[in-house]
């Protein structure tokens, strides 16, 4: 079982920046899409950036130009480096993950992390 474990949150002024970081456990393994997701308490998770195993990368709008994703494929991580951060950016980040290499042999997975919290103050 792969576990995703996210780094990184805290509380931060508007304005400000933060680094995610999110390790994935195991290995003899690889990952094709890492990503990371936000949720407020009562409303859906939304994407925020992914990243392919190629580097390929896709933002949300809202976050475009100020957030970027990347990835070391060596260690199976995933990054998400935030600037100029605001208020409306509070929120529950979680790591993702999807579909996985295993010894050669590829599984449509996904996995995610528990999550770290991300409090933007005015």
């Amino acid at each position: 079982q792969v576990q995703l474990v996210e780094s990184g949150g805290g509380l931060v002024q508007a304005g400000g920046s933060l680094t995610l970081s999110c390790a994935a456990s195991g290995s003899s393994f690889s990952i094709n899409t890492m990503g990371w997701y936000r949720q407020v308490p009562g409303k859906q998770r939304e994407v925020v950036a992914t990243i392919t195993g190629t580097g390929t990368t896709n933002y949300e709008d809202s976050v475009k130009g100020r957030f970027t994703i990347s990835r070391d494929n060596a260690k199976n991580a995933v990054y998400l480096q935030m600037n100029s951060l605001k208020p409306e950016d509070t929120a529950i980040y979680y790591c993702h993950a999807r579909g996985l290499l295993v010894e050669g042999v590829f599984y449509g997975m996904e996995y995610w992390g528990k999550g770290t919290l991300v409090t933007i103050s005015s």
